[in-house]
Formats: C-alpha cells, structure tokens, sequence
C-alpha cells in the first residue's frame, strides 16, 4: 500500500484511479486517506481490537476532506481515536451502534453544530426554521440509516402540499406562518441533500437517500414593477406618511426602491456604513460578504431626512436596546394592500431595481456589480428584459437596409428607445 506523510499538499495532488485506494501515513501509523474512484478524498483511521492475532482489524472514516475536516484535524482526530482502542475500546463498533440508533432529528442537531461552520447566521436561520419546520416534524423519529430514496420523494410532496402548514405562535408578539408549497419543498430538500450529505461524510451512511431524488423547479420570484405601479406605490407611500404610518419603515422601503438592495442591508444599515462623502452604502456584511452600494439622489435624500440617535448606531434603530428596528415587512402588508400591489414582495423591488436599469441600457455586468451579485449567472435572470432593445435596435437596423435594397441614396433611419419594461 502507498505511503507518505499525509500534508496538505498530499492531499491535493492524490489523484482518483479505477478503483479506491489509501494513502498511509508515515508518521501516525494508523491514519490514512482514501481516495474514491470518484475523486472523494476523506481521512480514515485503521486499528487491530484487543486479543493480539485474534484480534480484528477496523477501519472508521473520520470525514471528508474540507471543513471541518483538515489534515491537522483529522490527525488529531485519529490520535484519539488510536488511543482509545489501545485503551480495549471499539470506536468503529460503537459507531456502527450509534448509526442505528441516530435519528433524522438527532443528524438534524449535529449537522447545526458541527457541518455549517462556513454559512453565513441569516442562512443559518433559514435552516433552522425548515428543520424545526419540515424535517423535524415529518422525518425527525426515523433513523438514519432507514431513510429511503422513497421517504425523500414523500417528504417532498407532503412539504408541498401543505402537511406541515402552521399559524405558530413565537415568543409575546412572534408568529411564524409556515405555508409549505413547491418553492419550499424544492428548498427544504435541498437542505436535507446537504444534511445526509454531512452524514455520508462522517461515515453514518455510504450513499444520501436524497440523490436521484427529482425536485421541483425552484421558480424563483421574478415580479416586477411597472411604471403604472411604481406611481402606485409612491402614492401609497404619501398616503401612509399622512397617515401616521411608521416613518422608520417608510424609509426602509424608499431606500430598497433606491437601491436595489436586500431587506436585512438596509434594516439593519449602521451609520459607520454609510459614506456621504463617496456617496456610497459600504457595508461590512451581506448576503455575499463585503459590499458597496451606490447611491443615487433619492438614497441620499432618504438617508438625509433620517434623524441620527447618539444612543444607537443604526440608521433605523429598534424602539427599545440597542438592535435596529425589524417591523417593515408589516407595515409592507398594508401599504401594498392599499396601493393595490397584493403580489408584490419587499423582495420583489430588488428585482425592479434590475428591471429599470436594463430598461436603461445597463449591461447585466454593470446590473451584477449594483445588486453585488457574487456569480453572473445569479443575474442572468434579468437578460430576457433586454428583449425589447434588442427589437428596436434590430428594426433601426432593418429600415437602413431596406432603405438601401430600395436604392436610396440616403437611407432613412429610425431611432430607437427604450421604455420601461412592465
């Protein structure tokens, strides 16, 4: 059998071959890396139990090669692991025990405290929530290891049809309506995918139930707003204002009209984020790490009329600590109620931020940098708004060449331009 010092370096040039095959450490005698003929790389440790030639030999995988799993700790890992077998202790066979007796909810717990160490918290959250939710209260009592491609497929239509709709109640003033529908069983199980993922990694299982399994397509929300509606909406805005509406969320959705950018960036914007002096929103977080944020006249003028609190360093701050205020959504509910707007999410005025750029002549790079899109094809979506000046440069082109097949001297041209797409 091959053997080196298992490095970093080791690692990253092992190459796949036509069946697996280890790699032993020369060093800690015992630990090992199993290349797959797949190319999966993952740390293992080999011991003898107790009773010298009668004794077994065992093997147990310690984890994937990634996080949390690096050369250091892996060998870390299997010096514990070789020390309790030469203490009389079974840790692969005790394994074994535990993987038939672990269930979904139990993996569920684990894979939150131990597999989600490069996700960002408001992802976090959102796992939570479909665990609790969904995972938990469909799948939860089952084990592992009895988990089928078949209970995934009936997960996933229970999800979508409502099985684990809920009106709860959270904390003295929370609520969490949990509706279900195709868009959230296409996501929960994604989820799931990458749970029993972190099983298969860890040696629990050899295969997920969940690969094979065909989804739902995932129609992600492509709403936008016309100019009609836009009127609407700055007339639902005035109305409110008038009426004693909460100024602080009234200025939240102003500022995502303005920006293009998510509710959680500008809810919870601090003053250190906002440079007036560049004229830009440079936030220290977000969904896609760092990001700058341009702001145009309307940000700026929203951002001028917010009064700045010496005791809170958020520019919407909560009306009681020292957080930052988290009541837009409700507020959205009625004014797009009145306004007439009833399908139109906050969401959804991110998305007609792009729309208007792309009405004016934006390239989808130039669309990509101003919504801080980590991949191009996350903007992608918004090509199909490029359609109608594309015809109308397609039609200029067209009455110059038909001018010329007619034989004018001086081909009439037709100017295009480009209107908001609705």
């Amino acid at each position: 059998m091959p053997s080196a010092k298992i490095t970093k370096t080791a690692v990253d040039t092992a190459k796949p071959e036509a069946a697996d095959w280890f790699l032993w450490d020369t060093e800690l005698k015992g630990f090992g890396l199993k290349v797959a003929k797949g190319g999966r790389k993952s740390y293992v440790c080999q011991y003898r139990t107790p009773g010298g030639r009668s004794g077994e030999d065992r093997r147990i995988t310690i984890g994937g090669h990634g996080s949390p799993w690096t050369v250091e700790t892996a060998r870390s890992e299997a010096r514990k692991i070789l020390g309790r077998a030469a203490n009389g202790e079974d840790p692969a066979q005790e394994k074994q025990d535990l993987k038939k007796r672990l269930s979904v909810a139990e993996l569920c717990d684990q894979y939150l405290k131990h597999g989600c160490a490069t996700k960002k918290a408001s992802t976090l959250a959102t796992d939570k929530g479909r665990i609790e939710r969904h995972i938990k209260a469909l799948l939860g009592r089952k084990k592992v290891h009895d988990v089928s491609r078949g209970d995934v497929k009936k997960f996933l239509q229970d999800v979508a049809h409502g099985k684990t709709a809920a009106d709860v109640k959270t904390g003295k003033r929370g609520r969490a309506i949990v509706r279900g529908g195709q868009g959230t069983a296409t996501r929960t199980v994604g989820l799931l995918g990458g749970i029993f993922a972190y099983a298969v990694d860890c040696g629990m299982i050899e295969a997920s139930p969940v690969i094979g399994v065909k989804r739902f397509a995932d129609k992600k929300g492509n709403r936008y707003l016309s100019q009609q509606e836009l009127v609407a909406l700055g007339e639902g805005l005035r109305k409110a204002e008038g009426e004693g509406e909460n100024q602080l969320a009234i200025s939240v959705i102003k500022l995502l009209v303005f920006t293009g950018a998510r509710k959680n960036e500008i809810q919870g914007l601090k003053w250190s984020e906002v440079d007036f002096g560049s004229g830009y929103l440079k936030l220290a977080d977000s969904k896609t790490g760092q990001k700058s944020i341009p702001l145009n006249a309307g940000a700026l003028q929203v951002l001028n009329d917010q009064e700045r609190l010496a005791r809170n360093d958020h520019v919407f701050p909560a009306f009681r600590g020292d957080g930052h205020y988290e009541g837009t959504p409700k507020v959205w509910e009625r004014i797009r109620q009145a306004a007439g707007l009833n399908d139109v999410r906050l969401h959804d005025l991110r998305h007609s931020f792009a729309s208007i750029a792309v009405a004016g002549g934006a390239s989808l790079p130039i669309i990509g940098a101003l919504l801080g899109h980590a991949h191009s094809a996350t903007t992608q979506r918004y090509a199909h708004l490029s359609d109608d000046p594309l015809r109308a440069a397609s039609e200029a082109v067209g009455h110059q060449i038909a001018a010329s097949l007619m034989g004018k001297d001086t081909p009439t041209v037709v100017p295009f331009t480009r209107n908001a797409k609705s």
